[in-house]
């Protein structure tokens, strides 16, 4: 990644207070384009409250959180919804949302479910596919608008290990493309094939954060991970 490379996230003196939990604290670093950001830490350390917070779904009890153009970001959660309705339409109406006309967004979906290599499913209703195939559907309706920035939670937690094969392809791929990542994951061979940078999380807060490699030479107790 280019020193000059563009911001697209910037987190100042960020905390989270979540009831009587304190999810996040003091959180400052800041997002390039171009970047592979995998986020690690142990369950409950902050890792979904920081994507989402990141996404702007929730904004931080204290500080400040700076995004470059939030409508060019894009969000998958680890446990898709999906519309009761057509794969196709599933990914035609999220384009649809965004201002494109009908007949301009079924031929974005059309594309993006090609690249998602479902396209062959695209009539089926989309609560029907299997759980990998609604991952990649989720990518799909995530992708159609092509946002600069996409933001994954643990996206392949619950897959079989020839779907998380393909969900990483997927993500290989857009990482060629330039695309910027974020992703939460416990896998830490996922993060060593995908990672440009890791930020490791303990009890919200940052104690990790640089290149992979640096990151599996460092010293951190196992209950991070």
């Amino acid at each position: 990644m280019s020193k000059t490379a563009p911001v697209l996230i910037s987190l100042k003196d960020v905390s989270m207070q979540l009831g009587r939990v304190q999810a996040l604290q003091g959180l400052n670093f800041s997002i390039a384009q171009g970047e592979a950001v995998a986020l690690v830490g142990a369950n409950g350390s902050g890792k979904s409250t920081l994507l989402r917070l990141m996404q702007g779904l929730i904004q931080p009890t204290q500080g400040s959180v700076t995004q470059a153009d939030l409508a060019a970001q894009a969000f998958v959660f680890q446990k898709p919804w999906m519309l009761r309705t057509t794969v196709l339409a599933n990914v035609a109406l999220a384009a649809w949302l965004r201002g494109s006309k009908w007949s301009d967004a079924k031929q974005a979906a059309t594309e993006a479910l090609q690249q998602v290599d479902l396209l062959t499913l695209a009539q089926h209703p989309a609560r029907t596919l299997s759980g990998g195939q609604q991952q990649r559907l989720a990518v799909a309706r995530a992708c159609v608008s092509q946002p600069r920035l996409l933001l994954l939670d643990e996206p392949t937690a619950s897959l079989a290990p020839a779907s998380k094969r393909e969900l990483e392809a997927l993500m290989a791929s857009f990482k060629s493309q330039g695309m910027t990542l974020i992703f939460s994951s416990h896998n830490l061979g996922q993060v060593k094939r995908l990672a440009t940078r890791v930020i490791a999380l303990d009890q919200g807060a940052v104690v990790f954060d640089g290149h992979p490699d640096a990151f599996f030479a460092h010293s951190l107790p196992e209950h991070l991970l």
